[in-house]
């Protein structure tokens, strides 16, 4: 290995944009105990940069190059909204990485709202983001392989410690479609992929089809196969 494979700016540079735009934001739930408490007695929420640090390192363990593990790092950037509503802008996010890493976030970025502003319903959304994959590059089948099995590790292992996802309460937002409809997207995404011939992928594929299959056992044994 040489000297400037051991440190990527590019990566550095995505981190850094990654943990600013998601400063303040937090995943839906969370399955592991906190490692700081809350003196108010909430229960502590999950980062969102640390969803995405793992579908970052997910991706660079698989193989992929300095450019998919940076778009890895933002592939929520613009999709997401910061904690001040603000949406991230493909202009701005392309001065910053560059057209390439872009690209590949464009394509695993789904629609939130239509153009009046009100929101997509999530079929909608995740139907569109099945085309955007399939137009992207293959790098987009990486991030996204990498982003839906951390997911469906996240789900998977919630339900597993009984904690009901699709319901919210105090810390926790429910997920936005149930048992079935999450379990089509997993599988919709690994179908996409499999059209893109790839090495590095089959791993991907194998490792999310054994969180999906173990999200399907937990479902349908906790009574939500809706």
């Amino acid at each position: 290995m040489t000297t400037d494979a051991l440190f990527s700016p590019l990566v550095e540079r995505a981190i850094e944009i990654a943990a600013e735009w998601h400063d303040g934001t937090y995943r839906k739930g969370r399955w592991t105990d906190p490692c700081v408490g809350d003196p108010g007695g909430t229960p502590s929420r999950v980062p969102a940069m640390a969803h995405v640090t793992a579908v970052a390192l997910t991706v660079q363990r698989a193989g992929w190059g300095d450019e998919a593990v940076a778009a890895a790092f933002l592939h929520d950037a613009l999709e997401d909204a910061n904690r001040h509503g603000d949406a991230l802008g493909r202009a701005t996010l392309v001065a910053l990485v560059g057209e390439e890493v872009v690209r590949i976030v464009e394509a695993v970025s789904e629609p939130k709202r239509d153009d009046v502003g009100d929101w997509l319903p999530w079929r909608t959304r995740k139907e569109a983001y099945l085309r955007s994959l399939s137009a992207g590059p293959v790098e987009a089948v990486a991030v996204s392989l990498a982003d839906k099995l951390h997911n469906a590790y996240s789900m998977a292992s919630s339900l597993e410690a009984g904690i009901d996802i699709f319901s919210s309460a105090p810390g926790r937002k429910a997920l936005s479609a149930g048992a079935a409809d999450q379990r089509w997207f997993f599988e919709a995404v690994l179908g996409e992929s499999e059209s893109v011939e790839d090495p590095r992928l089959t791993p991907m594929r194998d490792r999310l089809r054994q969180e999906v299959a173990r999200f399907a056992t937990l479902t349908e044994t906790r009574g939500h196969p809706e």
